[in-house]
């Protein structure tokens, strides 16, 4: 997709149109808006312990929105900025046909963001000014997509890595979710995901096949599988929205959640005959990482400063928040349609 062609995108869909499984499921979820105070949180905790899910926004304590519009806008932004992610390395493709698989799974990627951006606007945000008029470093998805993907191998990883991660944290949701809308919007959000790690997977083994290519899968799994261990976020003593497991937004927790990813990211690589910087514990019946962790990572050279041994995850939380060195580029590439377009208007 060419410049042109993003610019388009950007201005389609600035008003996320067309989309009619998620305008059904916001049309499911809309309820007429009342003038009484907002449930507090006890009634909340009181409606999900009768197994009655959350379905609008008068069903939300003040708390209850709050976490439920921050854990949807990961999961938003996370999708979105898969989508130029993606297509770097797309381009690469060995032939049309990979390249029209890959195109599939970003259209599904920016289904999947509409769907959460649609959930967003009927909880009152502002998604136009949320995706458009936000600054780069304020978007909130997992700092692996700032590094640049370069390479159809590459790509492939990240299906198999990347988006094992969204398959593991988007099927937990879908399981555990009190919000209703969402949960049922995940239905098909759940088995697009996968589509995505089978075709990792899929391609994984074919290019498994040459030396050439073990080579850059194996060079490719050793920046990539830490970064994906990074994914799911800081570890449970030092989580701080504790919302997310009290009001059911997910029912397990990161480090629980890194667990289930390992249990199936580890044994596909150890299957292939490639290294792992992780193996199964017998003794704890746990999944551990074979270096220190967390680390510092050279973004630029995509590796590991392993030799300088573990870091704070303080240190962590601050490249996280300085963001990595394609956010810029990725947010401009879905913001400047639609910039453009008001320009034009405004000069009208």
């Amino acid at each position: 997709m060419h410049r042109l062609e993003w610019a388009k995108f950007s201005t389609e869909t600035a008003g996320f149109r067309g989309y009619d499984g998620a305008e059904a499921t916001s049309r499911r979820s809309a309820a007429p808006m009342s003038d009484a105070p907002p449930l507090t949180d006890q009634q909340v905790l009181e409606r999900i312990k009768n197994h009655q899910l959350i379905e609008s926004i008068e069903h939300m304590s003040p708390a209850y929105l709050e976490g439920i519009k921050r854990i949807l806008t990961v999961s938003a932004d996370t999708e979105l900025i898969s989508a130029p992610a993606y297509y770097n390395p797309a381009r690469a493709a060995p032939s049309l046909n990979p390249f029209g698989s890959a195109l599939a799974i970003i259209q599904d990627e920016l289904g999947h963001a509409h769907i959460a951006y649609r959930l967003m606007r009927d909880l009152g945000v502002d998604i136009d000014a949320l995706i458009y008029d936000r600054d780069p470093a304020k978007f909130k998805y997992p700092y692996a997509f700032d590094v640049p993907l370069t390479t159809w191998v590459e790509l492939v990883m990240a299906n198999a890595f990347y988006d094992r991660a969204g398959f593991v944290l988007l099927s937990d949701v879908f399981g555990s979710s009190t919000f209703g809308p969402w949960k049922r919007a995940l239905v098909k959000v759940d088995k697009e995901e996968t589509f995505h790690l089978r075709h990792g997977e899929n391609w994984m083994r074919k290019l498994s096949q040459t030396t050439e290519g073990r080579r850059e899968i194996q060079r490719a799994i050793d920046w990539m599988f830490l970064l994906t261990v990074e994914w799911f976020g800081l570890p449970d003593d030092k989580k701080r929205h504790t919302e997310q497991l009290g009001f059911g937004f997910k029912g397990k927790s990161n480090d629980e959640l890194r667990q289930i990813w390992m249990s199936t990211a580890v044994p596909l690589c150890e299957s292939l005959n490639y290294s792992v910087p992780a193996h199964f514990d017998q003794a704890t019946e746990r999944y551990v990482l074979d270096v220190p962790f967390p680390l510092a990572f050279d973004a630029e050279n995509k590796r590991w400063l392993i030799d300088e041994g573990e870091i704070t995850w303080d240190a962590v939380l601050g490249r996280w928040k300085a963001r990595g060195p394609m956010n810029q580029q990725y947010v401009d590439t879905i913001q400047r349609g639609h910039k453009e377009l008001k320009s034009l208007l405004a000069a009208a």
